[in-house]
């Protein structure tokens, strides 16, 4: 058997091992771009049309062999799934597989984007390599229900981000007003439980707005009218400098004073890459001094208020005022319930 043979054969096999099992959904079968991508090198690395008519011959060949099937025969894309039982995975597919976490991990832990790693070992592998029983993502804090919808709307928000089209949305305020607007889309986010269109309006050069999609009662594409792209918008840069949580991106100087399991939390998990840990004073009711610069949000507000008598902020002096506000507040709210005694045991 000549190499180039047996390399045709381990090809083969690699590519219908990538293909899901025959009780997959249509919808979750793989095309041949997609087969592509995922196979990278294995066709080559010259033009574009010959390394994609390779993988054609090879999926034409298994497909002549019973092996695999075209599952939706006519359509375009055709899509493809294994027939028969599931194939045995060999040690070479294995060790391709394992490279390319090992690539994953590189990439991601590093940059500390565990969420994104989590999401390509659920997305980008045949099964996927770690199934909804074996890999789940579970919030730290209370999640609430999202919010409700316009399918229409939905729908065309993501095509006119797909196309690079503006839109016509008719959109209600907080205070229940009306108003029609063209608005240029620059990206789609999801924060907590509402999903926001960042966007240009009208003839605006700036500011990119924040448009909250359950507020849009309206949305028409506009197929003749190419959304304007916003100087510089880079939305990696948006979500650091804190605007996501509806700041202004300010920095500030963070320091804290911290115990119980909020010190254990930040000495795992850092509040930025310039987080700096001291010991408090022998004596001290708390157990460390933090330092970290970051953005100053309603995120981190609420942060710092959740953490209850776990934390003390000792500055900026204006953050540290607004949070002792906010307690004393709460603290009124409540101050009927128990007697002082009775809340210095509970505490």
């Amino acid at each position: 058997m000549s190499a180039r043979y047996h390399s045709r054969i381990q090809r083969l096999r690699r590519l219908e091992t990538l293909l899901p099992p025959a009780t997959t959904t249509a919808s979750a079968c793989p095309d041949a771009g997609r087969l592509m991508h995922i196979l990278g090198d294995e066709y080559g690395t010259g033009d574009g049309p010959a390394r994609r008519r390779a993988l054609q011959r090879d999926l034409l060949q298994l497909l002549k062999e019973g092996r695999i099937a075209a599952v939706n025969p006519g359509g375009k894309p055709l899509r493809y799934r294994r027939l028969g039982d599931d194939v045995t995975e060999d040690p070479l597919i294995w060790q391709y597989t394992l490279q390319q976490v090992r690539d994953l991990i590189a990439e991601a832990v590093p940059q500390r984007r565990l969420d994104g790693l989590w999401e390509r070992l659920r997305y980008e592998f045949d099964g996927p390599l770690l199934d909804d029983q074996r890999l789940r993502v579970v919030a730290d804090n209370l999640r609430l229900r999202p919010a409700e919808l316009c399918p229409a709307v939905l729908t065309a928000v993501i095509q006119a981000l797909a196309q690079h089209l503006a839109l016509r949305v008719l959109y209600e305020g907080a205070d229940g007003k009306r108003g029609e607007a063209i608005v240029h889309p620059q990206a789609l986010i999801q924060r907590g439980p509402i999903p926001y269109l960042l966007a240009l309006k009208n003839d605006e050069a700036e500011p990119v707005r924040f448009y909250a999609l359950h507020r849009m009662i309206r949305a028409e594409l506009l197929p003749a009218t190419p959304a304007r792209a916003a100087a510089g918008f880079d939305l990696d840069q948006v979500i650091a400098s804190g605007k996501i949580d509806f700041g202004q991106g300010q920095m500030i100087d963070l320091e804290l004073r911290v115990r119980g399991y909020l010190a254990t939390l930040l000495a795992t998990c850092p509040l930025s890459d310039d987080q700096h840990l001291v010991d408090e004073p022998e004596g001290s009711d708390f157990l460390l001094r933090v330092t970290a610069r970051i953005p100053s949000t309603g995120q981190l507000l609420r942060w710092l208020l959740g953490a209850g008598d776990k934390v003390e902020v000792i500055g900026p002096p204006e953050l540290r005022k607004l949070v002792a506000c906010q307690h004393r507040r709460a603290s009124d709210i409540y101050s009927q319930i128990l007697p002082t005694q009775d809340a210095k045991d509970m505490a």
